[in-house]
């Protein structure tokens, strides 16, 4: 098991590029066997993920988000402290504020992305990460707009 934490800094693409946001996050990562108790590939993790920031753009308004993600290490691209990932997962995500036509504040968060774990030294290993991010409702209410942002994701095991 292992703990760290991570900031999330992203812009929305769709449907304008005008809304910028920071979160910091907490995350934990497991064997992925360990939680679902089943046969898993080796290189395949469980991670817990929960953030709470704001944006500064014109939406202006408070962010708080939980998750939980697959990761698959690239073992084949691995090199000497440098360990490549595909991760992808379903979370919730309140925002305070809302594009037009979007029905809800609190919404489903589907995250991709790729990424990877580097170690400067052995008493610090850090980690990158590149991810789409959707927010909707899922059609849970009749306005169902989605915003999609891209997001990089900095963190620090401890």
């Amino acid at each position: 098991d292992r703990y760290g934490f991570a900031t999330i800094i992203g812009n929305t693409y769709d449907p304008d590029d005008n809304i910028g946001f920071a979160l910091l996050s907490g995350f934990a990562l497991f064997d992925y066997d360990k939680i679902w108790h089943h046969a898993a590939p080796a290189p395949l993790r469980f991670k817990v993920e929960a953030g709470i920031g704001s944006t500064w753009t014109k939406e202006k308004g408070v962010m708080a988000s939980a998750g939980i993600f697959a990761l698959y290490f690239l073992d084949r691209f691995a090199g000497h402290g440098f360990e490549p990932y595909v991760e992808g997962g379903i979370g919730g995500i309140y925002t305070g504020w809302k594009v037009e036509g979007q029905g809800s504040h609190l919404n489903f968060n589907p995250q991709m992305g790729i990424g990877a774990e580097f170690s400067i030294s052995p008493a610090a290993t850090y980690s990158a990460a590149l991810r789409l991010h959707h927010i909707s409702n899922a059609g849970l209410k009749k306005d169902n707009r989605g915003v999609n942002s891209i997001v990089f994701v900095i963190g620090r095991f401890f």
